[in-house]
């Protein structure tokens, strides 16, 4: 499919703009500027504040069905390593992930499909903030994106390292994991390190759990039950020669079917209630619920599946490829309306370095690619008309 240079220059440009000026979760004022005034010059309609700084662009078409298309806008709180001239201009904070890419592929694409117009519906081009472990797809949903544009279906990719650019991997079920974090606190009592006998030791008891929570995803559950528990944290302690009072551990839990979520997070719950007691110790945990299973409906993810094989080539389209252990908020969205999330491999002649990477850079060679899909599948989704040449 053939775009005009134009686009691709400001795509480009659009880019690595937002690269050099990345923003955090709900702080994105400067991309939502620039994609609400893209959009507008468009011809789009375009509506601004759900979630803060989140912005939807409509583009009707006369009647027909109802998509959604999503991007994430916000950045990573990471200090950049790369040497791009685009490199990021503001201390401690990076496009690791590749949002800005997302962001400049799903504009150049509204810009697009505006110009051509060979389809019959309306398209919502929706621009999410803080989808990086602050649920900025959770608050839009809750703030009534789905009651105030209802939509038949709704999109999202990623770019993936591990693939080579040209090829795309859907699957029709699960693609990402669950993510769910914990805090858990043990509450022992304090004395003399060279007493121990006259106290109760929560670091012996934090050094047991951390080792018996590994039993879950190895014993409790069955090897075809994907799970990870992950203690990423251990605090407590000030003087050498004390033994504390109080540890605080904590960590995550990802999983990827809701079942096994479900199940995982009784069996924390009954270690760390039980395990602490011979030792005199009590252990408390709470909850910080993130991101559901992105879980993909199968209906839409045949279309995206046919509408790559339609583009790329069926060789080049991966379908029921092994999901990924981390986490995704589209899947807040996917719980709300039926869609599929998918990966377009982001492996040039030299491979990507992993997302959330301080030397990460979005591969530039997918803009195309990203554009041309986005308006391949409007254009086999929503029913065809005549466009504009």
């Amino acid at each position: 499919m053939s775009l005009p240079a134009v686009l691709l220059e400001n795509a480009l440009a659009w880019r690595h703009h937002l690269h050099q000026h990345p923003e955090l979760g709900y702080q994105e004022q400067q991309t939502s500027d620039l994609v609400a005034e893209v959009l507008t010059q468009a011809g789009l309609q375009v509506f601004r504040g759900l979630a803060g700084t989140g912005v939807i662009g409509t583009l009707e078409n006369g009647p027909g069905p109802v998509i959604g298309l999503r991007a994430d806008m916000d950045a990573l709180p990471i200090t950049e390593k790369g040497d791009a001239p685009w490199k990021s201009a503001t201390p401690g904070v990076m496009h690791g992930c590749g949002h800005d890419g997302h962001t400049a592929i799903l504009l150049a694409a509204a810009c697009q499909l505006a110009a051509t117009r060979r389809f019959s519906g309306t398209v919502h081009f929706l621009f999410q903030p803080a989808e990086e472990n602050l649920g900025g797809a959770r608050k839009m949903v809750e703030e009534g994106l789905f009651s105030r544009f209802p939509m038949d279906a709704v999109y999202a990719m990623h770019n993936w390292p591990g693939l080579p650019v040209g090829t795309l991997a859907v699957n029709p079920d699960t693609m990402m994991a669950s993510l769910d974090s914990f805090e858990i606190t043990l509450c022992g009592k304090s004395c003399h390190a060279a007493m121990p006998e006259s106290g109760a030791d929560p670091m012996v008891v934090a050094a047991e759990l951390i080792l018996a929570l590994q039993t879950i995803p190895s014993r409790r559950l069955s090897p075809l039950s994907s799970a990870v528990v992950s203690v990423t944290q251990i605090h407590g302690g000030e003087a050498i020669n004390v033994i504390p009072e109080q540890i605080v551990l904590r960590g995550t839990v990802r999983c990827l079917k809701t079942d096994v979520r479900d199940r995982v997070r009784g069996l924390i719950e009954d270690f760390v209630t039980t395990l602490p007691r011979p030792f005199g110790v009590s252990g408390e945990i709470h909850w910080y619920p993130g991101y559901p299973v992105t879980a993909n409906h199968a209906a839409p993810a045949a279309r995206v599946r046919d509408a790559a094989m339609q583009m790329l080539g069926e060789q080049q389209v991966h379908w029921q490829v092994n999901p990924s252990m981390a986490s995704e908020d589209f899947a807040c969205m996917l719980e709300a309306c039926p869609g599929a999330y998918f990966w377009l491999g982001a492996d040039g002649a030299t491979p990507s370095a992993p997302l959330h990477n301080a030397k990460y850079d979005f591969n530039d060679a997918l803009l195309p690619i990203g554009i041309s899909f986005w308006q391949t599948l409007v254009e086999s989704v929503l029913p065809q008309r005549e466009g504009r040449s």
